[in-house]
């Protein structure tokens, strides 16, 4: 491979694609394998290329497009295709709506290898389709061979990246408090709850109001649970205040609570529970007054039926504090992201 001058150049096959950049554009004007014509010199010149590269790479070493190619080959995710390769990179686009998965851990001894970068939305995203996930390429025009070997032993046996579907759900849904039980305040919960449960799968196979009684509520989780409820969600009585007996319901009804407060906030009162494989959440009042929380954080990976663990539940903390702002952007913002 050699540098050539791009006045020098005309009849020659470029090597890689050459990028443009106008206002409102930047993308390839000339691909790879293009042949270059007189008229291209001044083109050329006007984009700040005075040189390009010809010849064939030495041996052991790959071409970009080459390499991105490769890469991509390292993860290929159901209900996400790849686009490219262009400007050197593949780019995986998602063709359904999903939670994105990353193995963080992987993906960072993958781009400690000289030359190599994957980039990728954030693990546990929200995505829809035609979103793109993750982009795939090296930094020079080759790199030697070796380096793609590497990941590409790295990733035998593991999943870099994946798109989780929404499995349906049949919901339950109990909503606590003396004050609702008894006509005192009106209630608001299952109006917000239903808006929430339209984005996903699901049948809402009933709602129960419960007066501040711990066995009221354990018979009406009961009941929704006869009804065919593999997903049971509690609305109040989740502070602290001696009244709020729903942390303690959930515990009579037979469930293991993973966590009764998440590090987070809005929603740092949120419960999460499990009786077998049936997912519960404890849902605080912030769902109510506010139009996103750890409710819309959680619910994505609820929905995949992917179970939580300590560590998701501590690596919340991580951007689990929203800031609330004026116009809300979730989830394309830093709220929820661990």
């Amino acid at each position: 491979m050699e540098k050539i001058k791009v006045e020098d150049a005309v009849g020659m096959t470029l090597l890689h694609d050459i990028t443009g950049i106008y206002p409102g554009f930047k993308g390839a004007l000339f691909k790879r394998g293009y042949v270059i014509k007189k008229g291209d010199v001044r083109t050329l010149l006007d984009i700040g290329k005075q040189y390009i590269y010809a010849g064939d790479a030495d041996n052991g070493m790959i071409h970009e497009e080459d390499a991105a190619q490769r890469l991509s080959e390292l993860s290929l995710v159901e209900g996400c295709h790849y686009e490219g390769p262009s400007e050197g990179k593949m780019v995986l686009v998602s063709d359904k709506r999903g939670m994105f998965k990353v193995d963080t851990e992987l993906l960072a001894r993958i781009n400690r290898i000289k030359d190599i970068t994957i980039s990728t939305l954030p693990d546990h995203y929200k995505v829809e389709p035609g979103a793109r996930v993750a982009s795939m390429r090296i930094v020079p025009l080759f790199t030697e061979e070796e380096h793609i070997e590497k990941a590409e032993e790295l990733c035998k046996g593991k999943k870099l990246l994946d798109l989780l579907q929404y499995k349906h759900k049949k919901v339950g849904i109990i909503i606590t408090g003396s004050e609702i039980y008894h006509g005192r305040i009106e209630e608001r919960f299952e109006q917000v709850l239903r808006k929430k449960m339209t984005y996903f799968p699901v049948d809402i196979v009933g709602v129960k109001i419960c007066d501040d009684d711990i066995d009221m509520i354990v018979d009406s989780a009961g009941e929704l649970l006869e009804s065919g409820a593999d997903l049971l969600m509690f609305t109040g009585g989740m502070s602290v205040d001696p009244d709020d007996l729903t942390p303690g319901a959930i515990r009579k009804l037979g469930a293991d609570i993973l966590s009764y407060g998440l590090p987070a906030q809005p929603g740092n009162m949120t419960l999460i529970a499990y009786l077998g494989d049936i997912p519960i959440i404890g849902v605080p009042g912030a769902a109510v007054s506010l139009p996103v929380t750890m409710l819309d954080v959680i619910l994505p990976q609820v929905f995949t039926g992917l179970r939580f663990t300590v560590d998701d539940i501590i690596n919340m903390g991580d951007g689990g504090l929203c800031q609330l702002c004026t116009t809300c952007h979730f989830p394309n913002c830093t709220f929820g992201k661990y």
